[in-house]
């Protein structure tokens, strides 16, 4: 009877982590059309290129060896093998009990684990829209997806070292599903490139004037924003890692709830102080909002109350609309407010977490942060300036008046709203 248990158990939290991998799999297609609503049409094209591009080559990368760095075992070679039936039930023997721990398949860890890595490449992919080459972007993924993720990767996650130093979780570092793993990574990967590239022409003016660049397509911003959150139940919900006991059903449930409230009251604090800020309704601001709310829950979305969960959100969601705006007069130009949202406000995530959670600390939380954004920034930004040595990374001017789609893909998103010369 106790062995029927357990197969069950091992059924449903495989199933689980499948299904969750799934949703974090369908975030790509939500990042896909934000960029494409937010960019100027010219640009379409290109940008659905990079995200489909990017997802195949992180879950090429992440198999070849990002997983091996980050966890061990090179699976690419050896695969994941037949289920050691007795090896496992003897493990859950040893435990006695349910709540010892996670009981899945290897392979669906992997496939969850990929899913994450390509949303920290897809962070990069909108903040450098608009001016970059598709084919440093592309390269430089390899590099992001296949060693420089997997190596922060296994100094948090992965419980190794950080260079045989210091463990971060011995020093009270938490990160539940990745506000700053996957995020802030993604955003300081994002940021080095930005800092290498500069600013899109015309952006800003002589006088210290800034241009608005108005997205061609904001009904696929906001269908974009919603596939985001939705995808994010999967991002927090999985990262339960289980959900075949009470304990874990109940957590699950808890998390679902927190993303949302939290999502909620992103949008909402954004939206407000939009209205506060420029006197309209931005809708991009509303966007970036809800986003903000999804990053900064995403380092606990298990401890805190629902009411709180919302206050974080909002948080996160005036923060996102100050940061766009300064990040701007600091002439660095994001045309989708990547950096903002998930780097800044994946920072105010993990501050937050010691407040509920007291297996953490501040200084875990403040060395941890550094200890990610320090390696992704300066790793990435000696890739990139390889690649502008070697192959250049930005487009021609007059390639980007005409927009890259054209130069870099050969085609254009909106062929029948273009006049003919």
């Amino acid at each position: 009877m106790e062995s029927n248990v357990f197969h069950l158990q091992y059924a449903i939290d495989t199933f689980y982590f499948l299904v969750c991998g799934a949703l974090v799999m369908w975030m790509a297609a939500g990042f896909a059309m934000l960029e494409s609503g937010l960019v100027r049409a010219k640009n379409t094209t290109e940008i659905l290129t990079k995200n489909v591009a990017l997802f195949a080559v992180a879950c090429t990368m992440y198999l070849v060896c990002g997983y091996a760095i980050m966890y061990g075992g090179n699976i690419f070679l050896s695969g994941m093998g037949e289920v050691d039936v007795a090896g496992v039930l003897g493990e859950y023997a040893e435990r006695g009990d349910f709540e010892g721990g996670s009981i899945y398949s290897g392979a669906s860890d992997f496939f969850f684990q990929v899913v994450f890595v390509a949303t920290a490449m897809s962070i990069v992919s909108g903040a450098v829209a608009e001016r970059m080459k598709l084919w440093a972007f592309l390269v430089f993924a390899v590099f992001m997806t296949g060693f420089i993720y997997p190596m922060e990767g296994a100094w948090t996650w992965g419980g190794a070292d950080v260079f045989g130093m210091y463990n971060l979780g011995d020093l009270g570092f938490s990160d539940f599903a990745g506000s700053g793993i996957v995020h802030m990574a993604g955003a300081a990967a994002a940021l080095a490139g930005v800092l290498l590239l500069g600013a899109r022409k015309g952006k800003y003016g002589p006088n210290g004037e800034i241009r608005a660049f108005p997205g061609a397509n904001m009904p696929l911003a906001a269908l974009g924003t919603f596939i985001l959150w939705l995808g994010w139940f999967g991002f927090n919900g999985g990262s339960v890692l289980k959900l075949g006991d009470v304990a874990s059903a109940h957590s699950v449930a808890m998390v679902f709830l927190n993303t949302n409230a939290a999502a909620a009251g992103g949008a909402l604090a954004a939206l407000i102080t939009a209205r506060i800020m420029f006197g309209k309704a931005d809708l991009t601001m509303l966007l970036n909002g809800a986003i903000a709310g999804l990053v900064v829950i995403t380092a606990e979305p298990s401890t805190p109350s629902p009411l709180i969960a919302t206050i974080w959100g909002a948080l996160g969601g005036v923060l996102v609309v100050l940061s766009i705006v300064t990040l701007d007069k600091l002439r660095i130009d994001d045309p989708v407010g990547a950096i903002s949202a998930h780097g800044v406000c994946g920072l105010l995530g993990l501050l937050l977490v010691p407040i509920t959670n007291d297996g953490a600390t501040f200084s875990g939380q403040i060395i941890g942060a550094l200890t990610i954004f320090i390696w992704v920034f300066v790793a990435s930004l000696i890739v990139w300036g390889i690649l502008k040595a070697v192959m250049g990374i930005r487009v021609t001017e007059e390639e980007e008046y005409e927009g890259v789609d054209l130069s870099e893909c050969g085609m254009e998103a909106y062929p029948e709203f273009v006049s003919s010369k």
